[in-house]
């Protein structure tokens, strides 16, 4: 029997649409040269590039000359900030952004900060959200620019507010912002909002993987990131993916087209979702409750590894995540929960699931049917209350002392035994609920963490 697979996890990547695959198909095939050639068919390659950053431009708000394309947003955003530092190092050396920003901005300006620059990083309320006020008093007659996310990708919370940008602009700072998991899906509009660079990639917005772009509004100086051949007017060197670019606008387009129709029924399918869950005990919702992204709907359970949850919701073929993708297979808590104050332990339990318009109300009900599943009898629920109170006053060593002590239960009578093995695995579940799954390293190995993921099903539901 095929497994019925509901994707669920659409903040990691989208499918690529009908409307961008369309587009991209003749230049994978027939009008395949290179943008930079003289001849007719190279010139048609470059139509197909200017038209396509024309697209882009109009779905921000910005001017056509203003976009430069990349190949993601892990990329737009490297160029934006080390250009950026690059440009001041001499002038200003204080940045301004927040705790709960993307790896690709956090990582890049710890970098930037080894070279002798000063990062203040905001902090954040329980909801993910920033304090205007406390931007403003960060600001200093030293700083060169401020880079705060448009939307978390992990909460979903929007941060992004006109106000940030005509704080900068009154002070003279510059604003950034990664808007990787917002374009396409909530209103941008580059001019009205103060926003000097903007990073943004294609496949959040149902384009294809590995292409992206960087707004850079004209009087704010972007130095080049690649030498080479001079391509994107001598910014961005290399041969320009044309059949990316193209999809990239495509989806786009479509996406700021039917942002309104497509944002209503999603938000429909998400609150139906974050409803449904918040019925199980244990489970709190993260991020803002009402100013979020329309897709996004994240949790934290308690005494359960999130990790343990994903390996759970697949075996029923629900495609979820523990957090940020670009992040899978850390056993660290998330960054983005501890900083809104999070116990660890707590973010430990994260579990996102993202919807886009191609989920239907079937796919919510189905995720409903398997987080509300069948209750485990009253015995094993009594015995699991009993081995999380033992973690939480003695900790791991001890749950470990009674998995193993139980299992010598198992020669005794056949009752006995049964019990003994139905203790031992609600033991093992729980124990294993905080532990890190890295630890099964071969295919044997992944099948018992499979299974035990599998009934950790059971502690989410008591």
């Amino acid at each position: 029997m095929t497994k019925q697979i509901v994707y669920a996890d659409n903040a990691a990547t989208c499918a690529l649409s009908e409307k961008a695959l369309e587009a991209m198909l003749p230049y994978l095939k027939a009008e395949y040269a290179n943008p930079s050639s003289v001849y007719s068919l190279g010139r048609d390659s470059r139509r197909a590039v200017e038209k396509a950053r024309e697209t882009v431009a109009s779905a921000i708000g910005a001017l056509p000359e203003e976009i430069f394309f990349t190949s993601g947003g892990t990329e737009a955003d490297n160029w934006a900030l080390k250009s950026l530092a690059k440009r001041f190092e001499r002038e200003k050396r204080h940045i301004i952004t927040t705790s709960i920003e993307h790896h690709a901005v956090l990582n890049t300006l710890g970098r930037i900060e080894e070279s002798g620059f000063e990062v203040t990083r905001l902090g954040v309320n329980e909801f993910g959200q920033i304090s205007i006020d406390e931007l403003c008093c960060a600001i200093r007659g030293d700083t060169a620019f401020i880079s705060v996310m448009a939307a978390n990708n992990e909460i979903g919370t929007i941060l992004l507010s006109p106000e940030i940008g005509s704080r900068a602009r009154e002070r003279g700072v510059i604003f950034h912002t990664d808007a990787v998991q917002a374009v396409g899906h909530i209103p941008i509009d580059v001019r009205a909002m103060n926003i000097d660079l903007l990073s943004l990639s294609g496949h959040k917005f149902r384009g294809p993987k590995g292409t992206g772009a960087l707004f850079v509004r004209r009087d704010s100086a972007l130095l080049p990131d690649m030498l080479g051949g001079g391509q994107e007017r001598g910014k961005r060197s290399g041969t320009e993916n044309v059949a990316g670019i193209v999809g990239l606008a495509a989806a786009l387009d479509d996406s700021v087209k039917n942002m309104k129709k497509n944002s209503e029924r999603v938000c429909a399918l998400r609150d139906r979702l974050i409803e449904g869950v918040l019925k199980i005990p244990r489970v709190r919702l993260t991020g803002h409750p009402v100013k979020r992204l329309p897709g996004i709907a994240s949790f934290v359970v308690e005494c359960i590894e999130g990790e343990s949850m994903v390996m759970m919701l697949d075996h029923y073929g629900i495609c979820a995540s523990s957090g940020s993708a670009c992040s899978s297979g850390s056993q660290e808590a998330s960054h983005v929960l501890l900083a809104t104050g999070l116990p660890e332990q707590l973010a430990r339990g994260s579990i996102r699931l993202s919807l886009s318009e191609d989920n239907s109300s079937e796919d919510v009900e189905r995720i409903l049917q398997i987080c509300q599943g069948r209750r485990p009898p009253a015995g094993i629920v009594a015995i699991m209350e009993i081995i999380r109170a033992l973690k939480c006053i003695f900790g791991f060593s001890a749950a470990s002392y009674f998995i193993f002590s139980v299992r010598r239960l198992a020669f005794v009578s056949s009752p006995i035994r049964w019990l003994s093995k139905a203790f031992c695995m609600a033991l093992l579940c729980v124990h294993l609920s905080s532990r890190p799954f890295s630890i099964y390293g071969s295919a044997a190995s992944y099948c018992l963490a499979s299974a035990v993921a599998k009934y950790q099903a059971i502690i989410m539901l008591t």
